[in-house]
């Protein structure tokens, strides 16, 4: 539940810890175990959503400028999680660094409660109750291929994230456009004022 609210918390270790220990000792069952998981990276992930959507904009729009978010780019930001934040969400529960910020992110940039909540739940469902399953029914075997699938996963999120920015940077006057008439039009991506 912390690690979902922002914190730089071991949450997958914790998970598969977890299940290791249900599967090697049978003094835990399992079922406890993913309902904890579940319900705590959902949970986290609300009460991340609340504080971006209560400070987040406004954090941004102060502090922002100084680190290169100009006003055309929270904006850019806040066009993406109105188009495609349900992806943004569920996807960016299986990369461990977004998996912080993921939910700040979707606060701060209003999207939907509805959508956040559905696209969180199913992202907390796949993922934590993913892991301790997994972990659950492999076993040991799961420590021997842990390395090998956290480098590929690793390596994966780190290809993708570089193609997203390459993308965005490549595009982003068109996307920034995009964006501005899309605002015109839509309240939800106008600015709050500081």
């Amino acid at each position: 539940m912390l690690e979902s609210m922002g914190l730089p918390l071991p949450a997958e270790s914790l998970i598969i810890t977890a299940a290791l220990f249900c599967a090697t000792t049978h003094k835990l069952h399992i079922t406890g175990v993913i309902i904890a998981a579940v319900t705590g990276a959902i949970m986290g992930d609300n009460f991340g959503y609340l504080l971006g959507r209560a400070l987040g904009l406004k954090l941004l729009q102060k502090y922002g400028p100084k680190i290169g978010l100009t006003p055309e780019r929270l904006l850019l930001g806040r066009y993406v999680f109105l188009k495609h934040g349900g992806s943004v969400v569920f996807f960016g529960r299986f990369i461990a660094v977004l998996r912080m910020f993921v939910a700040l992110l979707a606060g701060a940039n209003h999207m939907p409660w509805h959508t956040f909540l559905w696209h969180n739940a199913l992202g907390g469902i796949c993922w934590a109750g993913g892991y301790a399953f997994c972990t659950y029914m492999l076993g040991n075997e799961v420590l021997k291929l842990s390395g090998p699938v956290g480098i590929g996963f690793g390596v994966c999120a780190i290809i993708i994230i570089t193609a997203s920015f390459l993308f965005l940077k490549r595009n982003e006057k068109r996307l920034t456009e995009g964006a501005l008439k899309a605002a015109e039009n839509d309240e939800r991506l106008r600015i709050i004022p500081s």
